[in-house]
């Protein structure tokens, strides 16, 4: 078998996986309504707000902490928007652990932040 074959293979496991299942079903419920599809849109806003004042400030004012919990609140009343973000972060979780096993085995640094070289011969 090779590498493509595996690939192929990975990916038939990868779409009948539980957590890829489970984001599927969730995304299909906010896709079918346009209320879910605006709480997620704004949800998105505000973590991108939040993400750019830590990158440029060190912190996340209150205002958007506010807007934090404020969308927790719509969130919470909104059962389809609130299993969509848990499932996200569940796959987010697994695909990052799949990244990293893959970067692992390539045994390249691929950050070049520390200047050494990690090629493995294994």
């Amino acid at each position: 078998m090779n590498i493509y074959d595996r690939a192929r293979e990975f990916a038939e496991d990868l779409r009948e996986c539980d957590e890829v299942v489970n984001l599927r079903k969730s995304n299909q419920k906010v896709e079918d309504n346009e209320d879910y599809k605006k709480i997620l849109k704004d949800f998105r806003k505000i973590q991108l707000d939040a993400y750019s004042q830590q990158v440029q400030n060190g912190k996340v004012s209150e205002e958007v902490v506010e807007k934090f919990k404020d969308m927790g609140n719509v969130i919470s009343a909104n059962p389809p928007v609130d299993e969509y973000i848990q499932a996200e972060q569940k796959f987010s979780i697994m695909w990052q652990n799949i990244l990293k096993m893959l970067n692992d085995a390539i045994g390249v640094d691929f950050s070049f932040g520390d200047g050494k070289d990690k090629v493995n011969a294994q």
